[in-house]
């Protein structure tokens, strides 16, 4: 085995960071400033903290529509850039607005009319009838006012993803990270009532984060509009929302099973969460613990498995394919070796993570598990996700989805279950057993790479 068909020379690298960096910082600090607002949540009383993560079960399934919806017409985002079509690349991000709107409309109509039922689908496990209605009653407040940061964020994932598809990575970097230092600063003044402010709790942090999502939407918006030069997408993009037919469909036919992966794959996540939730509302603290500090540890690999979306995205849309295959086998293997180092800092601090929140010692004990088995699997995790990505890129959605939410419902959801409902097996033990089906994913993934069916340029004829 030759040691340079895995690693890259220092142009190569350098190419990767310049687009990986931006979305890593942004990612990090967004990922920092969300964990620094779950410990502010977490220093106020496990029972809002428990609220609020469980409204944010709910929030993460909108957030990954989201990006489904503007990932499959990102596919072709990306191939139109690569191939120096700008009309091309204005269809695609009409038809994000118009996707995204109805997305927008759909989420909010079932949160607000079932909101309360599906929160109370995670505090069904052990533990005091008040605490649960305590944890229901935050996390419907929380929930109601994080609604309203659904137009920012709709338009936000627009702007911000054809942006990174032209190679624009730094302006979306600097708008997240403006973003979360205000959420930050809101946070203190209005979870604890610093400076004057009223003390909010809760409440307090769900409008810090919508006024904080509505500072980024303002700057992505308004810089892309005045550098229309740099962005010749933005001329006439609502001039009307004309879209070819034949593109619509090419675009529905690739990106529908890509957005529905999306919310199945997010629907199912939250479907397993909800599984370990019936054990105990120890079990939803801990995981909410372990999963806060993981979004932190894993934004490095992670960014780096979205870059292979955009650069081989690029490289298929110029019909180098004879690069596509070097380029996301070193890339995949830089992945790897991140997470490896990441998993490691991981289990070092899964000492100290737990004693940073005002919670129970059962509660703290059972964190620093999770955290541990946790990042034992991350290696295989970095696999699946720079998997995902590569496959993606060539528009294979198909593959995608079964290799995504496919799995996930036809194996991690029904063992879960299972493990949960029928056996006494304690949760560490169970929670170990449904990360260890990821090894399955990973040789499917290899075996789709190998086949190499996905390398195509699907805008040839656009």
């Amino acid at each position: 085995m030759k040691l340079s068909r895995y690693v890259g020379d220092k142009a190569f690298y350098r190419r990767v960071l310049a687009v990986a960096v931006p979305i890593m910082l942004q990612n990090g600090i967004t990922n920092f400033v969300n964990m620094l607002d779950n410990l502010m949540v977490g220093r106020v009383g496990t029972l809002e903290m428990t609220g609020v993560a469980v409204a944010n079960q709910l929030f993460f399934v909108f957030q990954l529509c989201l990006f489904g919806a503007v990932s499959g017409a990102g596919i072709f985002g990306a191939q139109f850039y690569g191939k120096g079509d700008h009309e091309g690349l204005r269809h695609s991000f009409r038809f994000k607005i118009l996707l995204c709107t109805v997305l927008v409309a759909l989420c909010a109509g079932v949160f607000w009319f079932g909101g309360e039922w599906l929160i109370g689908q995670f505090l069904q496990g052990e533990g005091a009838a008040e605490d649960a209605a305590a944890s229901l009653g935050h996390a419907q407040t929380y929930l109601r006012i994080m609604m309203i940061s659904m137009i920012p964020n709709a338009l936000i994932q627009t702007y911000a993803s054809t942006l990174r598809e032209t190679g624009e990575t730094m302006l979306p970097m600097k708008a997240g990270v403006i973003s979360v230092f205000v959420n930050l600063v809101l946070n203190a003044l209005l979870i604890f009532g610093y400076l004057g402010f009223p003390k909010l709790g809760v409440a307090g942090a769900a409008i810090a984060t919508v006024v904080a999502r509505f500072v980024e939407m303002f700057i992505v918006m308004v810089w892309t509009h005045r550098h229309k030069q740099r962005n010749p997408f933005i001329v006439g993009a609502y001039r009307s929302m004309y879209i070819p037919l034949r593109l619509v469909g090419n675009m529905i036919v690739k990106g529908a099973p890509l957005m529905l992966n999306e919310a199945l794959w997010s629907l199912g996540i939250t479907m397993l969460n909800r599984c370990y939730s019936v054990r105990s509302l120890d079990v939803v603290a801990a995981t909410n613990i372990s999963q806060t500090f993981w979004n932190v540890f894993s934004v490095v690999f992670m960014s780096i498995g979205t870059s292979i979306g955009i650069l081989v995205g690029q490289l298929l849309g110029a019909q180098k394919f004879r690069e596509v295959r070097d380029t996301t086998r070193k890339m995949i293997a830089f992945s790897l070796a991140v997470s490896v180092v990441m998993a490691g800092l991981y289990i070092a601090c899964s000492g100290w993570i737990p004693m940073l929140y005002k919670t129970t010692d059962a509660v703290r004990s059972l964190a620093r598990g999770v955290i541990v088995i946790s990042a034992l699997y991350m290696p295989l995790d970095s696999f699946v996700h720079a998997t995902y990505f590569s496959l993606r890129s060539g528009g294979k959605t198909g593959i995608t989805f079964i290799f995504d939410c496919g799995f996930v419902w036809m194996i991690q959801v029904p063992l879960a279950f299972v493990l949960s409902q029928y056996t006494a097996m304690p949760f560490l033990t169970l929670y170990a057993c449904c990360q260890a089906v990821a090894l399955i994913k990973c040789t499917l993934g290899f075996i789709f790479l190998k086949q190499g069916k996905w390398i195509r340029c699907v805008v040839s004829d656009e």
